[in-house]
């Protein structure tokens, strides 16, 4: 095989990626997303510090040996992957450090997942609650009231509702803190539920009994629909690593059709080695933008 034909098999592979990176991998996320009901607006802004104390609280941080053997696999990974491509100690070492930077960034996105999972389910509790503490009470604050001193919720949806109590008291009236609480979780959900008490509570409504029954139904099938989008989402993400590591292993069919010594030969052509960075380039951002989909957008209303 002529280093002319090899030359092509490589362009090929990079050429290929791309065409996946922009076709096949949106339709694949066309894909998961028209398998949800609808995709919930994101919340209020939080700092991550604020995340990541919660996602401590939640016992779901990493330990430092966790962290120890992220960074053991990312590094020897990196390096070996590196090696393979160019059979270079040098080049092994740059690339098991850009690798081992990365993990901060995986870090944010999964603390991010963590933190807005629990936060869909303490809406959950939230409006659930409320329904059924106003079943009783027939008042809004009361109800708010109720929910607050039952023990189940965590802030900071805990302090906020607190926030909504006070608020009540201090302008006598439930418009303010209704627009409160909206404005801290952008849910329709949550949006929904207010407007709905907002109109029992200043016109009166027939049949209220019947409409809070049926917003009721409407939180469980949300909870439903997310909590099997969750299932969905993990099996393709488990698909999507696999077969991006196999695109990084696409370099050996060549080193397999070539020869190890012939590909070491095409090495020394500066344009091969710009292809080979590209390879791993292309595709390293593709794993990463995928993983930004897997976190960020969680959930479904």
């Amino acid at each position: 095989m002529t280093p002319l034909m090899v030359f092509l098999i490589v362009g090929f592979i990079f050429l290929f990626i791309i065409a996946y990176r922009k076709n096949t991998g949106e339709n694949i996320y066309k894909f998961i997303s028209g398998n949800l009901v609808n995709v919930y607006e994101k919340y209020a802004p939080y700092s991550f510090r604020s995340v990541r104390e919660k996602v401590v609280d939640l016992g779901q941080e990493y330990t430092p040996r966790q962290y120890a053997i992220q960074i053991a696999v990312f590094s020897i990974g990196a390096f070996m992957l590196a090696y393979l491509y160019f059979y270079s100690i040098i080049l092994g070492i740059v690339y098991a450090l850009l690798a081992v930077s990365i993990i901060p960034y995986l870090t944010y996105l999964r603390c991010k997942r963590v933190y807005s999972e629990f936060l869909f389910e303490q809406i959950q509790v939230y409006t659930t609650n409320v329904i059924m503490e106003f079943a009783t009470t027939q008042a809004f604050v009361k109800s708010l009231e109720g929910v607050y001193e039952s023990g189940v919720l965590e802030d900071p949806v805990k302090s906020d509702v607190q926030k909504m109590i006070d608020l009540a008291y201090e302008t006598g009236s439930i418009e303010e803190s209704i627009d409160y609480m909206n404005s801290q979780y952008d849910y329709f959900v949550v949006k929904n539920m207010h407007q709905l008490f907002l109109q029992i509570t200043n016109e009166g409504a027939k049949d209220a009994g019947d409409a809070l029954e049926n917003m009721s139904l409407d939180i469980d099938m949300l909870v439903e629909s997310v909590y099997r989008d969750r299932l969905d989402r993990a099996t393709f993400h488990r698909k999507f690593l696999q077969f991006g590591v196999i695109l990084y292993l696409m370099v050996m069919l060549v080193q397999f059709l070539l020869g190890v010594e012939s590909y070491i030969q095409l090495l020394e052509s500066p344009v091969v080695n710009v292809l080979l960075h590209g390879v791993v380039a292309v595709n390293t951002g593709f794993l990463l933008k995928g993983e930004k989909y897997y976190n960020e957008n969680v959930g479904a209303e």
